[in-house]
């Protein structure tokens, strides 16, 4: 079962994300007031217009352009008022204007809006000192959205926005796929529980506290597994555990080939398909994936940077298509680099990064941190990762490199 040439990124990513596409999803409905971060499963159409009629943009005058046309300081006579809420039943002649609120809807006649400081109010009429065009300070009818258009489409995640826009088109419940459910848990006898008091040679499980935490982060239920210690079977009995109770199984540590790394055969003894073992790329390379009854197994390094990049990098894509979401592509931005770097070739490095700008105020990549794929302070104020080619060599200031930034550090 061994595989001992490595997998580029990308023909991993596609490996995972052919895995997990396809599998049939359930679905439930969800109230739009609870509906954040959850994936549509169906098209969401608008069943009204909106604004469902004309109204005021603006607070001020309602009148017709043709009430000024051949005397722009005319006295138009105020007839009434209309407020958001309250509209005003009749209709506008020439020469006469209807004092207005913004929101408020836009009666018969007026085919613009003057704004109060734009004009002089003399109580029972106004003068307008600004001449207006047609369509002026009014929301038409539609403006947002028409009736049958898309307010979601299948697949997105539902952001603060997208609750407003629902909500605002009179969608009280939506379709929503079923979260998931994740198994996590981490391996090895040097690994004890924070907390705990430690024995020479053990360190406290931090893989468990990262992996949730970014889970959390994409709406995802989290069933802690705890610690499997150095055992076959005891591996074994951890994913066919995790399988049982969830969709999808992370573990870290033991992915290597030594002699206390059991992964390939546990995941040969619950007769799981293997999508590749070992990852052209650095940190990360001990990782591997499978499936088994449609469901995902993540076999993540135990280097908690390498857990880390690996997540992000190929856990994160794989759960949109588990999920029923569209696959995001990463933002990849080209930044010059402000340092020198030299590697081997064939193994694509991810470098924990932040941006800063060189004297002449441009901005330019600078490393993040100590190096190393266990050292978790290099995470910490991390403005992303910066990627240096698999077949490159070196890196030298001023180089054009991708820079991929977290989720977390945008707006």
């Amino acid at each position: 079962m061994g595989h001992p040439e490595t997998t580029r990124l990308e023909d991993a990513l596609a490996l995972v994300i052919a895995a997990a596409s396809g599998q049939v999803r359930k679905t439930e409905i969800c109230p739009v007031m609870q509906a954040y971060g959850r994936i549509l499963a169906q098209d969401i159409e608008s069943p009204i217009d909106l604004p469902q009629t004309d109204n005021a943009a603006v607070d001020g005058f309602a009148f017709h352009t043709d009430s000024l046309a051949e005397n722009p300081e005319r006295p138009l006579k105020i007839i009434g008022s209309a407020r958001a809420g309250h509209p005003f039943n009749g209709q506008v002649k020439t020469g006469e204007a209807l004092r207005i609120y913004t929101g408020a809807v836009l009666p018969k006649g007026p085919n613009c809006i003057i704004m109060h400081e734009d004009c002089t109010d003399k109580g029972d009429s106004v003068i307008c000192h600004k001449r207006l065009s047609a369509g002026k300070n009014i929301r038409p009818r539609g403006e947002n959205l028409s009736a049958g258009e898309v307010v979601g489409k299948k697949g997105h995640r539902i952001t603060a926005a997208d609750m407003g826009q629902l909500a605002a088109s009179g969608c009280a419940e939506l379709g929503v796929y079923r979260r998931l459910k994740a198994v996590i848990f981490s391996t090895g006898d040097e690994v004890i529980e924070t907390g705990q008091k430690r024995q020479a040679g053990q360190i406290y499980d931090s893989n468990r506290a990262i992996l949730t935490g970014l889970l959390q982060q994409e709406d995802i239920q989290v069933i802690d597994g705890g610690i499997i210690r150095d055992e076959k079977d005891a591996l074994v009995a951890g994913y066919q555990s995790g399988l049982a109770d969830a969709d999808i199984i992370l573990s870290s540590g033991g992915a290597s080939d030594g002699i206390e790394d059991h992964t390939q055969y546990a995941l040969n003894k619950i007769g799981a398909e293997l999508l590749f073992w070992r990852l052209a790329m650095k940190p990360g390379r001990p990782m591997a994936a499978a499936r088994k009854d449609g469901k995902m197994i993540f076999c993540l390094p135990g280097n908690p940077v390498a857990a880390f990049v690996c997540f992000k990098l190929l856990v994160a894509p794989a759960i949109d298509a588990l999920s029923g979401r569209t696959p995001r592509q990463p933002l990849i931005v080209k930044i010059k680099s402000g340092f020198p770097h030299k590697k081997q070739a064939g193994r694509a490095e991810y470098l924990r990064a932040v941006i800063q700008k060189d004297s002449t105020g441009q901005q330019q990549i600078a490393l993040h941190g100590r190096k190393g794929a266990g050292v978790i302070s290099s995470l910490t104020g991390a403005d992303g990762l910066v990627e240096i080619p698999l077949d490159a060599t070196s890196v030298a200031p001023g180089d054009l490199l991708n820079f991929i930034p977290f989720q977390e550090q945008a707006l």
